[in-house]
């Protein structure tokens, strides 16, 4: 599944008219439709269908008229001029009308009335009023409407036709308003701006219903659209045990962190390692830290390291380089720390690895953010896993910059830099160094707490050492890190989530994918 754009989107509507010879009237009555059945599945006996001028409009004619015929009252707010219509929205708007359906002009009278009427004879809402192509502030009358439309959240369902009025299709940034659905609705593949900005906050819960244009369009049109991960992706992505293998069938991960201030970061990542696969997984840390983890981690090896006022020594890399060539996946960082000479430590160990692929995360990031060059010559694959604040120090820009174009950042990093990324965040985006582009729809708020990121680097590097190319392992990682959080928040609370239950919900999710 692809998520698009604005321009997208128009471009296979335009294949599917003209190429495949199916008129948008027709397309628009499939769209209607299809939003008509999932307002019927909530049962309401009154309706309320708010609709613009435009496509998204012409949708809300269809649906109003649906629901009538269907013994649903429903009264169609109409915001837009209707001399001004044209096209298939009039058309649909002309046999709304010639059947003498409720309709209130709020183009001509206004929408004093809208708060009244919505309280008192609407059960649902459907949002038609503006579609794809909105951009910047909203204007008058839909700005209000949609203020008044939000003071029912929560209170009765706000559907939304393809996309939240006043929402971008192409970012997710609002100019002034946008709705909060409740569900929103939309057209043959969700929208980038589903996943970016305000969007998430925005569109509810989210489906994709056909309305005959075929996803095929997009082939056929090479169309540069991210895709959005789903269940069969990370199934898919998920490296393949045989029966009969043994420990040595599944790799050997190496974890290399932690410090005196942050001892517990490299353990949920040695566990979450095991816990996912790998064969075997040795634990990596100062000698201060080894009793801990000897304790909290026995099912890892261990080897303690030589260290400096509870930080990385440089004497450190020496008692690694045996090791390192006896693994096939290196993680790299939690807990790490920042300690002086840390960038030249960091540097070292990149000469010393050999074509292991290597995951980097947490301070390990900031000890590489000036020797980014170097990666472009490492002979094996290099994975990033910053979140906005770590992915601002290694571009150089604001977190507000990373946050306003997150998927075109992670993107031209990854190519310029030649590694592959996994940019964190509400929705995270995977990109790779061949410009293949990911989103990840899932993951909340469960996750937001230390040590949640160390997991994720914990799957990674297992998913790694058993065999998954570099893509792959990120987007099953992603996947199943984000799921467990979601499922362990249903019985936990998104409050209580901690390391060790995601570790607990991966493998949870394991057994769902395979």
């Amino acid at each position: 599944m692809f998520a698009a754009g604005q321009e997208d989107m128009r471009r296979m509507d335009e294949y599917t008219m003209h190429q495949l010879g199916l008129p948008g009237v027709v397309l628009m009555e499939n769209a209607g439709a299809r939003v008509t059945e999932e307002v019927l599945a909530l049962k309401p006996r009154r309706a309320a269908v708010l609709a613009g001028g435009g496509n998204n409009g012409g949708d809300g004619f269809v649906i109003a008229r649906r629901l009538n015929d269907a013994g649903v009252q429903s009264t169609l707010w109409l915001l837009t001029d209707p001399s001004r219509l044209k096209g298939d929205a009039k058309v649909h708007l002309d046999a709304y009308l010639r059947r003498g359906l409720p309709v209130y002009p709020a183009w001509q009278q206004g929408i004093g009335q809208l708060r009244e009427s919505l309280q008192q004879h609407a059960d649902v809402l459907v949002d038609a009023m503006l579609g794809t192509g909105v951009r910047g502030a909203v204007r008058e009358p839909f700005a209000e409407a949609i203020g008044i439309v939000n003071e029912f959240c929560g209170v009765k369902p706000i559907i939304a036709v393809d996309i939240p009025s006043g929402l971008s299709s192409d970012d997710g940034s609002i100019g002034n308003t946008a709705v909060k659905a409740d569900k929103t609705v939309t057209f043959v593949f969700p929208k980038k701006g589903f996943f970016l900005r305000e969007g998430p906050m925005h569109i509810g819960e989210w489906k994709a219903v056909d309305i005959s244009v075929p996803p095929s369009a997009a082939e056929a049109l090479q169309l540069n659209m991210p895709r959005v991960i789903t269940e069969a992706d990370a199934a898919e992505a998920l490296p393949k045990r045989p029966v009969a293998g043994h420990k040595g069938t599944f790799g050997h991960a190496l974890v290399i962190g932690g410090s005196r201030p942050y001892a517990g970061a490299p353990m949920f990542t040695a566990k979450a390692a095991l816990h996912s696969g790998a064969g075997l997984v040795t634990l990596a840390v100062p000698e201060s830290v080894y009793p801990m983890a000897a304790a909290q981690a026995p099912e890892a090896l261990m080897l303690p390291l030589a260290e400096h006022d509870g930080y990385m020594a440089e004497a450190a890399l020496e008692q690694l380089r045996p090791l390192l060539a006896k693994v096939n996946t290196v993680a790299v960082g939690p807990g790490i720390g920042r300690f002086p000479g840390g960038e030249a430590w960091m540097k070292a160990l990149m000469t010393a690895l050999q074509q292991q692929h290597v995951v980097i995360d947490a301070d390990a990031l900031y000890l590489l953010r000036g020797q980014l060059d170097q990666l472009r010559e490492y002979a094996g694959a290099v994975i990033l896993t910053p979140h906005p604040g770590e992915m601002a120090s290694l571009t150089g820009l604001a977190v507000r910059d990373i946050e306003a174009d997150r998927l075109g950042i992670a993107q031209a990093f990854a190519q310029q830099h030649r590694v592959y990324l996994l940019l964190k965040g509400h929705r995270p985006i995977i990109a790779s160094p061949s410009g293949g582009l990911f989103i990840n729809p899932h993951g909340n708020d469960a996750l937001g707490k230390g040590g949640s990121g160390d997991v994720l680097t914990g799957l990674i590097a297992s998913f790694l050492a058993q065999g998954a190319g570099p893509e792959a392992a990120m987007i099953a990682a992603s996947f199943v890190h984000a799921r467990a959080g979601e499922e362990r928040a249903l019985t936990l609370s998104r409050y209580g989530v901690t390391p060790l239950d995601l570790i607990s919900g991966v493998k949870e999710q394991l057994i769902r994918l395979t």
